[in-house]
């Protein structure tokens, strides 16, 4: 069964850092993409950052590009998100999520863990 557990959330305020990471079992990932999502209150989810296990391949949101930063760590079967110049706005919850590389669907997602920036 694969699972995919993130970490890491909390309060922070503008423009501290934070990393969240995601934990992931059950199979063997490298031919997964791992991404990151977040989703505020009363909005709907989106995309934040993407990695390429076997590859480490990313692809970022315009609206984080230079702030974040998606990286993976093959043997602790964790991929991070570190998070930079953190703004009021990136508040929200944030998931993790996994599909096959030839996927266009994530079919794996974690519970979300709470970003929450104060200004």
């Amino acid at each position: 069964q694969v699972q995919v557990v993130e970490s890491g959330g909390g309060l922070v305020q503008a423009g501290g850092s934070l990393r969240l990471s995601c934990a992931a079992s059950g199979r063997t990932f490298s031919s997964y993409v791992m991404g990151w999502f977040r989703q505020a209150p009363g909005k709907e989810r989106e995309f934040v950052a993407r990695v390429v296990w076997s590859t480490g391949s990313t692809s970022y949101a315009d609206s984080v590009k230079g702030r974040f930063a998606i990286s993976r760590d093959n043997a602790k079967n964790t991929v991070y998100l570190q998070m930079n110049s953190l703004k009021p706005e990136d508040t929200a919850v944030y998931y993790c999520a996994a599909r096959g590389i030839g996927a266009s669907v994530y079919s794996y997602w974690g519970q979300g863990t709470q970003v929450t920036v104060s200004s």
